[in-house]
């Protein structure tokens, strides 16, 4: 599907949909435990529906009540320690299922077949692989499906904390219930630590408990989760793009977000109080890379050079996302330059437009295209638009409500 934006300015109230990251954690939470649980607000975006389908796989039961709930029915104690049969985890396109869904395929069922699409089986998993190595458990990546097989045991876990946070959280989930007690040590500074903050506290919700003593997670053995009802909050990262238009000179009211959230991306908020002065700036977005396609359309039409550093692991995301910000903004009429961690803008008054974009395949890129188009001169078309169903299925539906003018033209 390709989308062609008229520039001009939004005006209304949005709400952000509910956060992703949330939602990954308390559907997973939920059928790892021993009752039935009842999640609101949880949009079936193409990454929480592929959360979902591998937990149904495990052996949870899934029910659809509507209204943007889920009944999950949790495995409980009668978790499996191994199977009978290797279990299939289809995880589309979403890095968090693939990475936190490991480890607690090698706790509860000893293990599985992992398979993806895009560019999801390309992301390294290096940090699981030397862990792997050193645990005795096997195995095998080939034509695009990772096999894993073995009994997770108890023990010290090190870990890198600057790969991504991704892989603490798939630890976290899963050490809580062997026999006996664990610890993940990180072997470098943290990273992105508001998500394992989320972990945290969603695992507390469920009854999970574990401490923190600086780089140490001491996780308590022999743990079950405990049932609840919940909903989601707002996402800050979605949120960022509606942050940008508004940076950006549209009217735009950002409704329902929770200003104490444990989310990493709510720093968005004080990013974009920098942005809309004058004068140069430098972004350091270690602790929130995915804000960088919405900071960079915001950058591109500043007074003032804004430098984003600290941002080299974008470039194994849903795209190399350094080399398609700098692509899209730079055909849009933006000034650009790429560095291997990071990218350099010199804000404009305005850009031209008048150009087709490729959205890369890459939720955060098309929607970065959308904000930058309310900027320029000339119509922009984004192609393979349909791309932000992966996190944000009413992206352009939300766009129009706010006074947003596209044409689709479905391929």
């Amino acid at each position: 599907m390709n989308i062609t934006i008229q520039p001009t300015l939004l005006n209304g109230g949005i709400t952000p949909p509910p956060s992703k990251s949330q939602a990954h954690r308390a559907v997973i939470a939920a059928a790892l435990s021993g009752g039935v649980s009842t999640l609101g607000n949880l949009t079936p975006s193409q990454d929480i529906a592929a959360t979902l389908t591998c937990m149904t796989a495990m052996g949870a039961g899934v029910e659809e009540l509507g209204m943007n709930r889920v009944r999950v029915h949790g495995l409980g104690r009668s978790i499996p320690r191994t199977a009978d049969h290797r279990i299939c985890f289809d995880c589309g396109e979403s890095g968090s299922t693939l990475r936190f869904l490991i480890p607690i395929a090698l706790a509860v069922a000893g293990g599985g077949e992992f398979t993806g699409h895009g560019r999801l089986m390309e992301r390294p998993q290096t940090p699981y692989f030397h862990l792997f190595d050193e645990k005795g458990i096997a195995y095998r990546q080939k034509d695009g499906v990772l096999t894993v097989k073995g009994v997770l045991k108890p023990g010290t876990y090190c870990l890198p904390g600057n790969v991504s946070s991704q892989f603490i959280t798939g630890l976290l989930y899963a050490l809580p219930v062997l026999e006996g007690d664990s610890e993940i040590v990180l072997t470098t500074p943290l990273e992105s630590e508001g998500y394992v903050d989320m972990t945290l506290e969603v695992l507390a919700q469920f009854g999970v408990r574990v401490e923190r003593e600086e780089n140490r997670f001491l996780v308590p053995g022999g743990q079950h989760y405990q049932s609840r009802d919940t909903d989601m909050e707002a996402d800050w990262s979605q949120a960022a793009f509606w942050y940008a238009a508004r940076v950006l000179g549209s009217g735009v009211d950002i409704l329902g977000m929770n200003e104490t959230s444990r989310q990493g991306d709510r720093c968005v908020a004080a990013c974009c109080e920098k942005l809309a002065q004058g004068g140069d700036v430098t972004l350091d977005v270690s602790q929130c890379p995915d804000l960088v396609p919405a900071l960079a359309a915001m950058a591109a039409v500043r007074q003032g050079t804004t430098r984003i550093v600290n941002a080299a692991r974008l470039r194994i995301k849903e795209s190399d996302r350094l080399a398609a910000v700098t692509h899209v903004l730079s055909k849009l009429g933006a000034d650009v330059t790429e560095q291997p961690g990071g990218l350099t803008i010199v804000g404009r008054a305005v850009l031209a437009g008048g150009v087709c974009v490729d959205s890369h395949n890459d939720h955060r890129i098309a929607m970065m295209a959308a904000i930058a188009a309310t900027c320029c001169q000339q119509p922009v078309t984004v192609l393979g638009a349909q791309c932000v169903a992966k996190s944000y299925p009413g992206f352009w539906k939300d766009y129009e409500q706010l006074g947003g003018i596209i044409i689709i033209e479905q391929e």
